[in-house]
């Protein structure tokens, strides 16, 4: 039998996925963490991103987040999540716009902006292009 950790992951609206897992994947500020079962305690900041869990043989979940806060005990994984979606419920075209958009405001140099929110606007959306884009090969090799 697979050992397996229990995983959490909510958001500020609302609780987006809760069960068990072989391993976690997400997007620690200082890099990518993978999490299994009976991991060393740690607190973690999160930049935006995919979470993956991986539930078993061939199962796996994407979800992507805004940035938050990773806790890790050696039975519970939890995401506390600013914004978290399913990855298969991202709208593509929203992301994209976003993307063009905070290009369009980086590349006018004249114009008066806020430079770090658009920097982050642009992250969360190629962050969320991103999961989709692995959502889309996962389906593929299946």
């Amino acid at each position: 039998m697979t050992m397996t950790i229990h995983v959490d992951i909510v958001s500020a609206e609302a609780e987006i996925f809760s069960g068990l897992a072989e391993v976690v994947y997400a997007p620690a500020v200082q890099g990518e963490v993978g999490v299994m079962p009976r991991h060393t305690p740690f607190l973690s900041p999160l930049k935006p991103g995919e979470v993956r869990v991986h539930l078993g043989p061939n199962q796996e979940e994407s979800f992507y987040i805004s940035g938050g806060m990773l806790e890790v005990q050696p039975h519970l994984v939890t995401v506390l999540a600013d914004t978290a979606l399913r990855a298969k419920d991202i709208d593509e075209a929203a992301a994209l716009e976003a993307k063009q958009r905070a290009e369009k405001m980086l590349a006018d140099r004249n114009a008066e902006i806020d430079y770090s929110r658009a920097h982050a606007e642009l992250a969360e959306a190629m962050a969320q292009l991103q999961a989709l884009d692995r959502l889309r090969k996962i389906k593929q090799v299946r």
